[in-house]
């Protein structure tokens, strides 16, 4: 810097350099500048090219370091990180589809992504049809000359439904229609759907990926040629995450695999548990025997079906709310995928979106409890649930 400048010149820029060579940082730096100096238009020319960084919403050295691990992680060529699940979500429906297109996907989906279809996707002249994917003849059924997307999860929320994402993508791909898959509930350590036929996967990086409850984020992952075509709309859109949770994502990235086996292996142990206790009706959970998809788990996810599961007691609001008051380790969060282990009444999150018949008619009942199992003690984890059933010894 020219030292003839007044010293509240010099201040802005002093102390920006490093004084000592910065090589190979155990932990990545943060990189939260949104912009980078251009030495001349050539210069310009080239970060306009993707040669260098130069502007934080285009692209940055943490969010791209999420990027790598997502693309490694799912066997993609490329990923996008975005600021939300919802982000993610919205950002690869809205730049795959145009007016007088057809989707095909399913009302046992997010709640906000079936909000997305019917509120923002519909009033651009796209047509959406709900059907049950877990029947894949009412798939084919519903396929239209103008089908050009299914959307889809692996896993059911709350019932813990299995989608044969093979028989799903064969579907798609004959009517030449692209296949978009939301694994969060699966996460790449129970199956990676683009190995399977899909040609994008989005996830909420809000949960698994994540892992810790202190970070909002999504990301899409699929071929360059597909990504290039969101990558467009990804910029306009904006919904690109801060360097800041980039960084603190690729460290929970880190440790993902420990933290979501631990999760899997509780999940399949607290089921199990649950099946054998008399106040516990019946347990959605795949590895379990008598679950009518078991086999299909065992073919399609062999490393296990989540950590994600529910059960379902007696139908007294009362009481329901007593064992959640009973809980000593388990609490009651409107989120998933965190380390520890979280309840959720699915009937109560849906109340007043659906009359009280549509709500059982989709199997919320009063007595559903959604678990999302976190790496505690197996132990303890079982002995809190225990405890807490035996309110229903109770006869009013």
């Amino acid at each position: 810097m020219n030292t003839t400048v007044s010293r509240e010149t010099e201040i802005l820029y002093v102390g920006s350099e490093p004084q000592l060579p910065v090589e190979r940082p155990e932990t990545p730096p943060i990189y939260p500048s949104t912009a980078n100096i251009i030495s001349d238009m050539d210069d310009y020319d080239r970060a306009n090219k993707g040669e260098k960084y130069y502007y934080c919403r285009t692209a940055n050295p943490n969010r791209d370091g999420v990027a790598q691990a997502v693309s490694y992680l799912e066997h993609g060529e490329q990923s996008l990180v975005c600021s939300s699940g919802m982000a993610a979500i919205s950002t690869t429906i809205l730049s795959l589809v145009k007016a007088g297109d057809h989707i095909i996907t399913s009302n046992a989906i997010y709640g906000e992504t079936i909000e997305l279809f019917d509120r923002i996707v519909k009033k651009f002249g796209v047509e959406v049809t709900y059907v049950d994917l877990t029947d894949p003849d009412a798939v084919e059924q519903a396929v239209q000359k103008n089908t050009r997307l299914i959307y889809t999860e692996i896993i059911t929320n709350p019932l813990i439904r299995i989608i044969d994402i093979d028989a799903i993508t064969r579907i798609a791909h004959k009517a030449g229609a692209l296949v978009v898959v939301d694994s969060t509930f699966t996460t790449p350590f129970a199956i990676c759907p683009l190995d399977h036929g899909a040609d994008i996967v989005v996830h909420s990086m809000t949960k698994y990926f994540g892992g810790h409850s202190d970070i909002t984020a999504g990301c899409i992952t699929g071929p360059k040629e597909l990504m290039k075509k969101i990558y467009s709309d990804y910029l306009l859109f904006g919904g690109c995450l801060d360097p800041q949770s980039s960084w603190l994502l690729l460290r929970s990235i880190r440790t993902m695999e420990m933290r979501v086996t631990r999760q899997f292996a509780n999940a399949r142990a607290l089921a199990e548990a649950l099946q054998a206790d008399p106040h516990v009706r019946y347990v959605n959970y795949p590895t379990l025997s008598n679950h009518p998809q078991h086999k299909l788990a065992e073919t399609l996810l062999p490393h296990g079906c989540g950590a994600m599961l529910s059960f379902r007691v007696e139908d007294d609001r009362q009481k329901v709310n007593e064992f959640m008051h009973r809980l000593k380790v388990v609490k009651y969060l409107g989120t998933l995928g965190g380390y520890r282990t979280t309840i959720a009444h699915p009937a109560t999150a849906f109340r007043f979106d659906f009359t009280p018949q549509q709500l059982r008619d989709m199997g919320m009942e009063e007595g559903l409890i959604r678990i999302s199992s976190g790496i505690e003690s197996t132990e303890d984890l079982i002995a809190d649930f225990k405890q807490a059933l035996s309110v229903f010894d109770t006869v009013k």
